[in-house]
């Protein structure tokens, strides 16, 4: 796995051919249990590198859309599931918690709802205050540009821009960790403010 900004983060990615865009996944490691989110599938490498740093306690899947390897890292590392809460009807994979607006899974890790998306509830996280890590909705298929899904992607398009003025409000967060593209290491509540305002 790749190291990030922090030594307690780390990421793997697979390069999707039909967008040009790297699909990202973030573990964050704590003594408390380590969390993935989004998991895709992992390398033997990267297999050998979480279980090295104490496996998995928590995956965090952002929505229906991002479950990618979940389930079979779960049942590889006894990890358990989190998920949107607003998608409890229709989740395809068990799940073990089902994680709403301003709550946070583990402490540090709040829960924002981002409304208007493809799939309802779709989570985006903030980390400690200063990292923000998103699913599908929030994406950058350009170094150093964010931009948000197409409008034909999107179920509510007002919904979804007043959600991402929503992010742009937490003055504090330095970095982006974008689920599809490239993720933003500085000024990242700069570029937010820069997206909301071309919306």
């Amino acid at each position: 796995m790749k190291s990030l900004h922090r030594p307690d983060l780390y990421a793997w990615s697979s390069f999707d051919s039909d967008r040009n865009v790297d699909f990202n996944s973030v573990a964050w490691i704590r003594p408390e249990g380590n969390i993935l989110i989004d998991a895709l599938p992992l390398s033997n490498h990267d297999r050998e590198h979480l279980n090295s740093l104490g496996g998995a306690a928590w995956i965090i899947i952002t929505n229906s859309d991002h479950i990618r390897d979940s389930k079979d890292i779960a049942q590889l590392t006894g990890a358990k599931i989190a998920a949107p809460s607003a998608e409890q009807e229709t989740f395809p994979i068990p799940v073990d918690r089902w994680l709403s607006d301003g709550e946070e899974l583990v402490p540090g890790l709040k829960v924002i709802e981002m409304q208007g998306s493809k799939t309802p509830g779709e989570l985006a996280l903030i980390l400690e205050e200063t990292t923000l890590i998103t699913g599908d909705l929030i994406r950058a298929h350009k170094a150093g540009s964010l931009m948000i899904l197409p409008d034909a992607k999107l179920k509510n398009r007002a919904e979804a821009v007043a959600s991402v003025r929503k992010l742009a409000d937490f003055s504090k967060i330095e970095t982006v960790l974008i689920g599809d593209g490239w993720s933003v290491f500085h000024n990242g509540y700069q570029q937010l403010q820069e997206l909301a305002a071309a919306l």
